[in-house]
Parts: C-alpha cells; sequence; structure tokens
C-alpha cells in the first residue's frame, strides 16, 4: 500500500482545514449580519405627515358641541360571532349584551379589518386597513424572540407615530378621553396609548399570552408606568378592568362627553375566571369567560346610567376577530384565517336617542368607526391620507351600507373581496391540518366565489356558473392590489 509523502499529508490537512473552516465562518457571519441587523433596526416615522397630523389635530380642536354623543366602544378579544345571545348562543348567558341588542342595531355582516389582533385594532381606530395604517403584523414584547424575528425580516413592532387615531381626534374636539385593557400595537415610547389621544390609559401593551403580563397605568401629562407586575393573576382582570372603567366614567366631567375604549384581553387563551364565575355557563371554561365579559358590560352600563347621559350614549360592542382555539364562529375558518369564521364578527350598536331597535343586513367593517364619528360630529378628515373606512352613520339608523364590496386582508395580502351577495376569495394557500399531525397541509385553492345568501358557510364554489360575478369581483380585487402597490400607505 503506498505511502503518502510528508508534503502531500499536509497539502490534505490543509485542505481539510479550509472545509472545515467554511461552514463555520459561514455560520459566524451569518450570526453577525443577523445581530447587527436586528441591533441596528429601527422603525422610522415619516415626517412629513407626522407634521400633517399635528397640523389637522390642531385645526380641529375645540369645544366638543352640546349634543355630541358620549361614546363607549367594548371589543373583545376573539369572541367568535356565534358566542353571544343575541346571536342565538344557548350555552352562554349574555343578558347584558343580550339587553343592549334588544334595544340597538344587530350587524348580521360586520367584519373585523384583519383576522389577527394587532392589524384588526390599528385598523379599526384609523379608519385605514392595516397595510395603509403600517401594521400588518403582531408587535412582541421589546427584546423577546419573536420581536427579534419581527426586527430581523424588516416587520413593524410598532404603530407608527403619523397614524391618526379616533382617541386623537375625539380628544381634539372636546372629549375626555380613556382607554382600559390591551393595546397591542407596540410598547415603544411615543406609540402608547397615552401619546394616541388617551388622557388615561390602565392595561397591558400585549396578548394575556404573552411574558412578562404586566398591568400599565399612566395619563398623557406623566406617562405610563407599571402598574401591577408580572406575574400578575388574570383570575383579577375582570374586576380591576370594570373598576377602572367604572372610576373614568365617574370622574369625567358631565359638561363634556366621554370616549372610553375599552379592549378586554379575553377570551383570548390562556382562559382565566375567578371563583365566583366558575361553574356558570354551560360551555365550560370558555362559556364562564364570555358570561365574566357579560358582567363587565353590566357594570359599565350601570355607571352610564349613573352619569345621566345614557341616552346619548353610543354603545358598540364587538370583537377583533373570530374565535381561536374554542369559541363558535359563523361559516368557515377560525382566527388568523380570512374565511367568514376568522373575520365576521358580533357587533351590537345601541344609542336609544338616535337609533331604533332591529337588525341590519348592511356590510360594515370596523374601519368604519372613524369615519362614521367624523360624520356624526362633523369633523372634516385627515387631508392627507385616504381611509378606507366609509360612514355607517345612515346603516345605523336603517339605510344600506355605504359599501359596494369590502376587502379582506390578512398580514397585508388581500385575500378576498365581499360584496352585499357574493364572496370572491383569490387562489391562495388554504391549510388542511390532519389528526394528529403537527404540521398542516398548505395547497393553494382557487379562485372561489361563493353565494353567500345561500351558502354562508362557504362550501361551494360557483365561479364557473357565476363567471360574471367572479370576473367583476376579481377586476376589483386587480384594481385594489394595483392602487396599492402604487401607494401602499395611502397618502395623498
Amino acid at each position: 500500500m503506498p505511502t503518502i509523502g510528508k508534503a502531500k499529508l499536509q497539502i490534505w490537512v490543509k485542505r481539510l482545514g479550509l472545509l472545515l473552516a467554511f461552514p463555520v465562518l459561514s455560520v459566524i457571519f451569518a450570526i453577525g449580519y443577523v445581530s447587527i441587523k436586528i441591533a441596528t433596526y429601527e422603525q422610522r416615522d415619516d415626517a412629513v405627515h407626522m407634521a400633517a397630523k399635528a397640523a389637522y389635530l390642531e385645526s380641529i380642536t375645540r369645544a366638543a358641541p352640546e349634543n355630541a354623543p358620549d361614546l363607549v366602544v367594548i371589543l373583545f378579544d376573539d369572541l367568535g360571532y356565534g358566542d353571544v345571545g343575541f346571536t342565538g348562543n344557548q350555552m352562554i348567558a349574555t343578558p347584558h349584551m343580550d339587553s343592549l341588542a334588544a334595544k340597538g342595531v344587530v350587524f348580521e355582516n360586520y367584519y373585523a379589518p384583519a383576522p389577527v389582533c394587532s392589524p384588526s385594532r390599528a385598523a379599526m381606530l384609523t379608519g385605514r386597513m392595516a397595510p395603509r395604517a403600517g401594521l400588518t403584523h403582531v408587535p412582541f414584547p421589546s427584546g423577546s424572540t419573536f420581536d427579534r424575528l419581527n426586527r430581523l425580516f424588516n416587520n413593524p413592532v410598532r404603530l407608527p407615530r403619523e397614524e391618526i387615531l379616533l382617541s386623537d381626534i375625539l380628544q381634539a374636539v372636546g372629549y375626555e378621553t380613556a382607554m382600559v385593557g390591551k393595546w397591542h400595537m407596540g410598547d415603544h415610547a411615543g406609540s402608547v396609548p397615552t401619546q394616541f389621544g388617551f388622557q388615561r390609559f390602565f392595561g397591558t401593551y400585549y396578548s394575556n399570552d404573552m411574558n412578562p403580563f404586566t398591568l400599565v397605568r399612566g395619563t398623557a401629562d406623566i406617562g405610563e408606568a407599571v402598574s401591577h407586575a408580572a406575574p400578575f393573576d388574570q383570575t383579577q382582570l375582570n374586576r380591576l378592568y370594570a373598576e377602572s372603567a367604572e372610576r373614568f366614567i365617574t370622574e369625567a366631567a358631565t359638561d363634556k362627553p366621554l370616549f372610553l375604549y375599552f379592549a378586554h384581553n379575553f377570551p383570548h387563551v390562556p382562559l382565566y375566571a375567578a371563583p365566583s364565575e366558575k361553574g356558570r355557563s354551560d360551555a365550560g371554561l370558555y362559556g364562564d369567560v364570555v358570561q365574566g365579559l357579560d358582567d363587565t358590560v353590566g357594570r359599565l352600563v350601570a355607571a352610564l346610567k349613573q352619569r345621566g347621559r345614557f341616552d346619548n350614549t353610543l354603545i358598540l360592542i364587538t370583537s377583533d376577530n373570530g374565535p381561536w382555539w374554542e369559541g363558535r364562529g359563523v361559516g368557515r375558518g377560525r382566527k388568523g384565517v380570512s374565511f367568514e369564521g376568522g373575520i365576521r364578527v358580533p357587533f351590537i350598536a345601541h344609542w336609544p336617542q338616535q337609533i331604533e331597535p332591529g337588525r341590519s343586513a348592511a356590510l360594515a367593517m370596523g374601519t368604519d368607526l372613524l369615519p362614521t364619528m367624523l360624520d356624526e360630529l362633523n369633523v372634516p378628515p385627515p387631508p392627507d391620507r385616504f381611509l378606507d373606512g366609509k360612514s355607517i352613520a345612515a346603516s345605523l339608523r336603517g339605510g344600506p351600507s355605504p359599501h359596494e364590496v369590502l376587502y379582506h386582508y390578512a398580514a397585508g395580502t388581500l385575500m378576498a373581496v365581499r360584496s352585499a351577495t357574493h364572496k370572491y376569495r383569490d387562489r391562495k394557500a388554504v391549510a388542511y391540518p390532519t389528526d394528529p399531525v403537527r404540521l398542516p397541509i398548505w395547497q393553494a385553492h382557487g379562485p372561489w366565489l361563493f353565494d353567500m345568501r345561500a351558502d354562508p358557510q362557504e362550501t361551494y364554489d360557483i365561479s364557473m356558473k357565476q363567471a360574471d360575478i367572479a370576473a367583476r369581483l376579481k377586476a376589483q380585487l386587480d384594481a385594489k392590489n394595483a392602487e396599492m402597490r402604487v401607494n401602499p400607505r395611502g397618502w395623498k
């Protein structure tokens, strides 16, 4: 057997060393690149539109008119369309919400602007779809693993400061404003509630499954600071939120209108119920939690009646998206997807002085809240940006929808278009989970057309049978995509 010379052996050792060094150096380079990118990530605000925001708010600043209504928006987290009595649930008792529904208007085709919470909330409070509002993904606590991933992929980690929220506008036109509950649009200075028009805040920046789960309290004058440090006993959440909301209602001046944004963390998981709330429903712990939420609605209604302006109080109750692991949606899908189960949510509007009881089939979306209040208060819209929502002031009073179609986005992608009668879903991946396999199968399907009158479950594709309708809705979807490519943030 031939022997290898010393020189040749040295050459092979060097070659082997180079081969081993290459992957090691690649790993070191990759780690360094990722670390630098995360460390140097900066979400920049638009200085031009920051200035336009300030100028707009200054231009509308005035005392509120005498007949301006109090406004209370109650937003639940992951509450399904079918989880309440006024939509037919017989396992969960929601008498306080049912009473408001019986004396107000229930919208049967009301949609969350996104199938997950942060984009949905940003869109609702700005009147602009999530891509316009600049928050298409869910932010995570600063420094967490998922926060680092967001930074790595250049995802937004907070609501851009140039966005104008309903709270900014109402505070400018003479309202006393407060938020109680879940913010979930970032924990960065400049993008927290008291810097977006809320004069008072008590709640949390994130979902109740994120750590550390702390409660924060603050005012616009002194800023925000931890009120209840982690680990926090979430069985006390209903009580603390209700007490904080009651305190704001009780202490608010009676000669000025108030705006309360009450955004609960439940029934998002993990589920918690106080001892007095457990075992009351026929739907297990989930039902107990929802009944506890209904109790808080009753406490807010009682405080509003005691305030003496109840007949001129507009109370809106809805959810940020469809149900997650438990809960009853409507139609196909759950939270996270743009099928009906993920985006069609319960909605009550109660305003005795202005609204007659009834049910409405009008199309509406969370983005309509801000334009509606602009309409009700005769306040001009911001001149430097497009609003995606439309005023449903007439719809609240029995009129038709202002929308020809609604656009359904998920993670910044336009997934579907809904008309009064049909829904067109573009060709997209659809998950097929199988027990007990952990990872679902993702396959592209579509485009699909559903008849929402005959088939609200989105069961049958009729795009071949009604090709003209499919073509019309596809054209609207394509036109919206083209518009967004040219002007994604919707600046004028």
